[in-house]
């Protein structure tokens, strides 16, 4: 199940990025199935390069951290 974080991820992925929704969803059934994230899955799978992945990483960490300033 897709939670809105996640959801929010995804749409990153997808605007910025230029990740293939196909990509995206078979990502998200392995995160379903497995233990990982989804950076770390479409890492693995070579569907994002290291760069892509640290942008991933910089974005969740900007998108939590206004979470907290907020308080969501």
């Amino acid at each position: 199940m897709i939670n809105d974080s996640q959801s929010q991820l995804i749409e990153f992925l997808r605007n910025k990025l230029a990740i293939p929704t196909e990509s995206l969803k078979m990502a998200v059934r392995f995160t379903e199935s497995s233990v990982g994230s989804l950076p770390m899955i479409l890492w693995q799978y070579g569907l994002i390069d290291l760069n892509q992945l640290d942008q991933v990483f910089d974005w969740i960490e900007k998108t939590e951290q206004r979470e907290l300033d907020f308080g969501f």
